[in-house]
Formats: C-alpha cells, structure tokens, sequence
C-alpha cells in the first residue's frame, strides 16, 4: 500500500559525501551490533522518538519466537505452529527521506502495548533502503547508522513484548517513468518502485541481514509491492522473468535485482532467518510463484501477498484458485489485508478464508490517517479503532488460538 503523503517539513538537507557514507556503512557492518537493553524510547517522530529499545534484538530478554519453515507452516523453536497475526507500522519509509523523522507518531512501549491489546503477535515494519544506507539523498540526522539505530531499538521492544517484527523494504531507489509511475521525476526512494535496484537493494539486504542474522524471531519481506509485469504493458510471462531473475527488465529504467539475487545476499552474510517474497500485481498476483520461486539453501522461505477490497484478486473464488496451492506447499502471510470504505466487511471476509486455510494475515495499517485516503486501523495511538480497524480488532480478540 502506498501511505498518504505527510506535509513535507524539510528544512535545508546537509548533503555528505556518497563514498563517506559507504564507508561509515562497510565500518558499521564490521562493528559489533548490539541492541542497548535499557530506555522506554518514547516519542512521536523525529529524531530521537524510538530510541534503543528494551530487550534488544537477539537478547536473552527476547520473548518473541524464534521462527523458521517447516513443510507449509512457520514453527516456533518448539516446531509448534505459529501464525502471524497483527498489524503494519507506517512511517520509517517515509518520514526520514521527507527530513522530518524516523517515524510517524510513537513507538515506545506504551504504543506497543496498544498494539498487543488487541491480541497481536507480529508488527510489519516498512523500511527505506537510502535511509538505512545514509546515502547522501537524506539528511544525515535520519540516516545511516541513526537510522539503523532506531530500527534496532524498535525491533527490540518489539520482541520484548512478544511481537515478532517483520523488516519490510517498502521505499528503495531506482528513477522509474513508465506505466504506474509514482514519483517519475527523481530516481530517490520516496515512492513505491516497481522492482528493487542492483545498485543498492542487494548491499541493503546483506546490511539489514548481518544486523539480524543472529535474531532468528526477525523475518524479512523482501519487497513490498513488486509490479514488473506493468512496466512490461502487461505481459506476465516477462514480469515473473524479472522478478526472479532481474537484469535488464521491459519497461525499467535501472538494473533490476531479481528476488533470487536478494536472498543470496541475505544468505550470503550467514543469516537464516525466515524471508517472505511477495508476487506481482502490487503483492496480489500469485500465480506464478510456486514455478518462479527463488532457491534458498535453509529452506526458509515464505510467500507474500496483498490484498485490498480494490484489487483484481478479492473474491473468495480468486482465492481459492489463486493462493489455495500456493498455501498447499509453502507458509503464506497476507502482509496487508484493508480496504478503502472505512468499513470492515471485505477484511472479515479475507481474514475467515485465510483462518479457515491457516495462513497468516496484518491489518494496514496501525497509523491515524483519515481511512479514506489509506485504510487506518485507529484514531489514536492508544489504539482506538476506526470503524475499519474494528474488524481486525473484534476478530483477533474473538480468536481461540490468540486467548
């Protein structure tokens, strides 16, 4: 889903160098990165607003499960059953490329307790690769490894209170022009791109995974909302080539890395945790992925999909053809399930399917925007729900397997 955009409150960026910020970058991946165990974080945006967070990220404190892939299912270290269940925190896209923040509204401990009330056990959090690399598109006090900070101080309260956090590459670089453009003037990471870059997507992926590669409750969603086959007028044959494989793609203005070339760079750096891949068509085409699935050595690999009242694939019908086979062999979490009506009752509807097929499914998203420019679950950050976040909330608190 692409977020509403906030008013820019961008003041004059201090612009460094690209070969400073790339080696900060290569001396950070050498460091050793350990999540502060201390401080709440709070705050509401801005510099400083998540702060380290308590149990860190592959902490002894950590209570969120250690997860992997077996057969169709994700399994906890007890090789029980585990689905994801739980809601999208919007706003580390966005925020730090715009020059005002790292997140949109808080994510301190209270927030966070906010979102467990509701009976949740995952939080998905979208990420922006210039950001997390302190490429000199963005303003240093919201890059690079202030960045990096944050997002380990968010991931640590998250598994602190039992909330497995999944690392989303939402925004990323790439100048893009052609059908389904959404900000075709400027190659920078302030929109959703149709595929992942090869200039940058691939060090991001290996950056993100020696971070968290000793933290097996973090999953990683690879990429948003790919939509090579648009740029290709359509055709799909040429869209599930691209994203698999990358390289000069149809209608793409920059080198494209396939899906197969960013799991390598994960599985490159030793991490084994669990990724998530999503199909075409904005993450609701999944037809081909099951023939055009990227090999991983571990094993754990997981299929992503979107779904929103307005998409082509929103019937039960579509579901049944679509994703029942795909669920047949592999876990599959519906990464964003919403709709645009300010109602609940298309996400009912999705969430009793997927209960009925044991799949995994978050809300879009847990954000105070007006739920008719972009599906909002709440009204405040005290987790009051919108008339739409109701649905997900009533459901998730009426689930046996939750109580």
């Amino acid at each position: 889903m692409h977020p509403p955009r906030p008013p820019r409150r961008l003041g004059r960026i201090r612009r460094i160098p690209l070969r400073a910020a790339l080696l900060a970058f290569t001396a950070l991946l050498t460091a050793a990165l350990t999540v502060p165990a201390s401080a709440s974080g709070a705050g509401s945006g801005g510099a400083g607003s998540g702060g380290p967070g308590t149990g860190g990220a592959g902490s002894a404190n950590s209570t969120a499960p250690a997860l992997s892939v077996e057969g169709n299912q994700l399994v906890d270290e007890n090789n029980e059953p585990h689905r994801l269940l739980g809601v999208n925190r919007s706003g580390g896209e966005y925020a730090c490329v715009q020059g005002w923040g790292f997140w949109d509204g808080p994510v301190d401990d209270a927030s966070l307790d906010a979102i467990t009330d509701w009976n949740t056990n995952t939080v998905r959090v979208p990420l922006n690769e210039e950001c997390w690399l302190g490429l000199d598109t963005v303003d240093p006090q919201y890059a690079g490894e202030n960045y990096i900070d944050e997002i380990k101080g968010l991931v640590g309260r998250l598994t602190a209170h039992g909330l497995t956090p999944v690392l989303d590459l939402h925004w990323s670089h790439g100048r893009y022009t052609g059908q389904d453009a959404h900000c075709p003037d400027t190659a920078e990471a302030t929109c959703q791109k149709p595929m992942p870059n090869a200039q940058y997507t691939p060090d991001f992926w290996a950056s993100v995974a020696e971070t968290f590669r000793g933290s097996p409750s973090v999953l990683f969603d690879l990429f948003n909302e790919p939509f090579p086959e648009r740029a290709a007028s359509g055709d799909t044959d040429a869209g599930w080539a691209c994203w698999r494989d990358g390289g000069d793609c149809p209608g793409i203005d920059y080198e494209v890395a396939g899906m197969q070339t960013l799991v390598n760079a994960i599985r490159d750096t030793g991490a084994e945790n669990t990724i998530l891949v999503a199909g075409l068509a904005y993450a609701n085409d999944m037809r081909g992925w099951l023939e055009h699935r990227p090999q991983d050595p571990t094993g754990n690999l997981a299929a992503s999909w979107h779904t929103y009242n307005f998409n082509t694939c929103s019937s039960t019908e579509c579901f049944d053809e679509q994703l029942a086979p795909v669920i047949a062999q592999v876990p599959l979490v519906a990464g964003e399930i919403g709709e645009n009506t300010c109602a609940h009752g298309y996400v009912d509807q999705v969430m009793d399917w997927l209960d009925r097929q044991g799949a995994s499914y978050l809300g879009w998203t847990w954000n105070t925007w007006d739920c008719s420019a972009g599906p909002a679950l709440i009204s405040d950050f005290d987790g009051t729900p919108t008339p739409y976040g109701e649905g997900l909330r009533n459901h998730l608190q009426n689930l046996e397997e939750m109580k």
